[in-house]
């Protein structure tokens, strides 16, 4: 996906009581086969919009005005079309289908929520389909992520989701190590989300140059730490309850990289 989740709002409502611009989708975003390959260019506002939608201190009045708006017919459309343009899925047009189908519903006294639920959508469907990876991965990569004290006393985890989630870890994390330093590198964006004690959490770019720099070297400091993993996770299991086939399901095999026990 590559149009911006600020612009997508914007173009859906105008100024006329969140009416739809009728404007082809196409000419909104320039949609195509070509640029669908193409990677996503993260803006800035949009990362802050998913930080604080994530953060236990969002406040609706604080977002802009065609984002407020469309956050005021559902709470739950709004957090189905967060998800959604989370996955980095190519569905930009299936994603300005819904949000237009959800303010017409709104634009004649239908419910928005009965709407964003109605699977006899194609739109609809794509939508709900794309929402429900993020929010199973986000799920998922909480138990996943494997953290290794660096020297500077920092934690530190990497990990290459299938979609932008890392944005929807702060409060988490904040509440699990409490006043320790921690980061969380997304290696397949060349993002990371960090805190340090007593701050709040940003996120930032990471320099492809620096960032390989301190990949190897970080690998090479964390392979103690491994070892007494990997020698914990052999000390408690119990091969007579090996079950691969779970232990796929729940932890599929592109994960593994990042996970010194498999």
């Amino acid at each position: 996906m590559n149009c911006s989740l600020n612009d997508l709002f914007f173009s859906l409502c105008n100024d006329d009581n969140s009416a739809c611009i009728g404007k082809c989708q196409e000419d909104l975003f320039g949609y195509s086969d070509e640029t669908a390959a193409l990677p996503r260019q993260y803006e800035e506002t949009d990362i802050k919009l998913i930080s604080n939608y994530f953060s236990n201190n969002f406040t609706p009045s604080l977002l802009d005005e065609p984002v407020r708006c469309f956050f005021e017919l559902s709470s739950d459309v709004f957090d189905i079309v967060i998800h959604a343009w989370m996955s980095e899925l190519p569905i930009e047009k299936e994603l300005f289908a819904f949000g237009r189908k959800i303010i017409e519903a709104a634009n004649t006294a239908a419910s928005p929520d009965a709407a964003a639920l109605d699977r006899s959508d194609h739109n609809t469907v794509i939508i709900l389909k794309a929402a429900e990876k993020v929010q199973r991965e986000i799920h998922r990569m909480q138990g996943l992520l494997r953290f290794s004290p660096e020297t500077n006393g920092i934690y530190t985890a990497r990990c290459a989701p299938d979609h932008l989630i890392i944005p929807s870890f702060s409060e988490y994390l904040t509440a699990r190590f409490g006043e320790t330093a921690w980061v969380v590198i997304d290696e397949k964006r060349s993002i990371f989300l960090s805190r340090k004690p007593y701050e709040k959490s940003k996120i930032s770019i990471l320099k492809s140059s620096a960032s390989e720099d301190g990949q190897q070297e970080a690998y090479q400091r964390r392979d103690e730490w491994e070892e007494l993993w990997k020698h914990y996770h052999k000390t408690v299991n119990n091969e007579s309850r090996k079950n691969t086939g779970l232990q796929r399901q729940l932890m599929p095999k592109r994960y593994w990289k990042y996970l010194p026990e498999a």
